[in-house]
């Protein structure tokens, strides 16, 4: 599942290299961002996510950045039915959190911001051609789906697996994070890896075989 703004064909690298390595990924169509639904809620995307899940048999679940969140919804709705929660460059909220709440609404929609906000570690691999691409791919956010409100209620989440793709940040940050108490659904996590990855912000475009590999490990690990 990709973060804000991204279209599922933001993992088609990633996904032809995992098929490649025998497995059968799932780059899902969010509501919202895929199919233009400017009045899309994150509701609609749990949904969504939720009948990928069950279509299937024990799936790896993979979020990007915001929907790391979404990946951990998923967890707390389907504990026993995902294999692990991967969460790349991204952390759960809390419950009673909005879900991405980050830059303002114009018109009922949060539009990509423009490079300036995530310039240093986020984008620094990330080429002129690389950065082109991504804006023009940008899908703005239906307001229902960044001000969305997380709702988790099964203590059984705490028992699925969580592995922390870290790409701009190092797991020792990831790890001090967790251990100062920023992070609290992790800190109550009962099992919580952590895979680097040298890359920015958007692994699927810089450094996509990689993170293909990384993928494919941790499915084979688990």
């Amino acid at each position: 599942m990709a973060g804000l703004w991204l279209p599922n064909t933001i993992w088609d690298a990633v996904a032809d290299e995992l098929t490649r390595r025998g497995h059968r990924p799932l780059a899902l169509a969010l509501p919202g961002v895929d199919d233009g639904n400017r009045g899309a809620t994150l509701e609609d995307q749990v949904t969504a996510a939720l009948a990928a899940v069950d279509a299937a048999e024990r799936p790896l679940v993979v979020g990007h950045s915001a929907a790391s969140t979404l990946a951990w919804i998923v967890a707390d709705r389907r504990p026993d039915a995902i294999q692990a929660a991967v969460m790349i460059g991204g952390f759960p909220g809390s419950s009673d959190s909005a879900y991405a709440e980050f830059f303002p609404l114009v018109d009922g929609v949060m539009p990509f911001p423009g490079w300036e906000p995530f310039e240093g570690p986020d984008a620094d691999d990330l080429d002129a051609e690389a950065r082109v691409g991504l804006a023009e791919a940008a899908v703005p956010v239906a307001g229902g789906v960044a001000t969305g409100t997380v709702v988790l209620s099964d203590e059984r989440r705490f028992d699925v697996p969580v592995v922390l793709v870290c790409p701009e940040f190092g797991p020792d940050d990831a790890k001090a994070w967790i251990d100062a108490g920023d992070l609290p659904e992790l800190t109550r996590a009962r099992s919580v890896s952590f895979v680097d990855i040298d890359s920015g912000h958007w692994p699927m475009v810089s450094k996509p075989v990689e993170l293909a590999q990384v993928i494919d490990e941790i499915a084979r690990q688990i």
